[in-house]
């Protein structure tokens, strides 16, 4: 099977998003560049980072080929930077690109797995984010069995998910220029989502691939139980719970009709009483959750939290 990969292999790109944190970015670099099945070319874009990242990158990128750096003039957030990173990668027209965050290592085998299933360019692929034995998320699975599972061993080497992370996110240039790029004023959080959603009204399937792992931090989440049921929610400091709540609601206003007003901004106040009972700074929390509320009903978009004080 790996063969017949080989003899037939599309170009892919892979697109990396980094922020001063170029510890995590060097380790990512070399797993890519270790690949089993490299990626024809790795795209950096960095997001105005002033940690020495912009001069590392200057000499990596001159003594390695295959690598590009695009310098971005101001911190546009992971939403902007693989927006900026989409564009500048389907300009030179590979079949494939793979994007991910400055914290993903890839196995060595993740693209070649990865690119074993990704079979219709009309679909949404992606690797698995892991750490250890653990799924990084609580990921939602619709099919072949519709479950949430937290565990590597639970994995199917192939399974439709609802929306997949930019961590091994795997989209073809026809869907690229279907549906556009990343909503760069979403900033961060979510914007990952949104791009699901939009690739799956334009009719696509989201997958991911069980056997393409990438290292990755375990999110920090705990279970709130109401009306005898479970609630996993992640904890988030005061400025990206700004990001979650606003990027929720401007995601349902597009895509959920009449259930933002039924699910999501009750499940906005659930999580918002939540993170006041359990998470750091609880009145922070609060007034992080309803400025993402006031700016997402007045259409404010891109970064904003410092607005706020949060």
């Amino acid at each position: 099977m790996t063969e017949t990969l080989l003899d037939s292999q599309p170009s892919v790109f892979a697109v990396v998003v980094t922020f001063n944190r170029l510890a995590l970015l060097k380790k990512c670099l070399l797993a890519l560049v270790d690949q089993e099945l490299p990626a024809d070319r790795v795209i950096v874009v960095d997001n105005a980072s002033d940690d020495g990242t912009a001069e590392w990158l200057a000499e990596y990128a001159t003594a390695r080929r295959g690598i590009s750096v695009v310098s971005m003039p101001e911190n546009l957030g992971g939403a902007g930077g693989f927006a900026e990173g989409l564009k500048e990668a389907c300009a030179t027209g590979p079949d494939w690109v793979w994007m991910m965050d400055d914290d993903a290592e890839p196995h060595p085998d993740a693209l070649k797995e990865l690119l074993l299933v990704a079979k219709d360019p009309n679909n949404i692929y992606g690797s698995a984010a892991v750490c250890g034995q653990d799924l990084s998320w609580v990921t939602a699975i619709l099919s072949p069995a519709r479950k949430n599972i937290e565990l590597v061993a639970e994995l199917s080497p192939l399974s439709e998910v609802e929306c997949l992370p930019f961590l091994g996110f795997l989209a073809h240039r026809r869907m690229v220029s279907r549906i556009g790029y990343p909503d760069a004023g979403f900033f961060i959080a979510a914007d990952d989502v949104e791009y699901c959603h939009r690739a799956k009204r334009a009719g696509a399937k989201i997958f991911m691939a069980g056997k393409s792992l990438i290292e990755h931090p375990k999110s920090s989440r705990y279970t709130v139980r109401l009306l005898h049921r479970d609630m996993i929610l992640l904890r988030l400091p005061p400025w990206k719970r700004y990001y979650d709540t606003r990027n929720r609601i401007f995601i349902a206003r597009e895509y959920f009709g009449v259930r933002l007003f039924t699910q999501t901004i009750p499940s906005i106040v659930l999580r918002t009483v939540a993170a006041a009972l359990n998470e750091a700074h609880p009145l922070a929390q609060i007034k992080a959750s309803m400025a993402g509320v006031v700016d997402a009903f007045l259409l404010r978009k891109g970064r904003r939290h410092h607005k706020w004080g949060v």
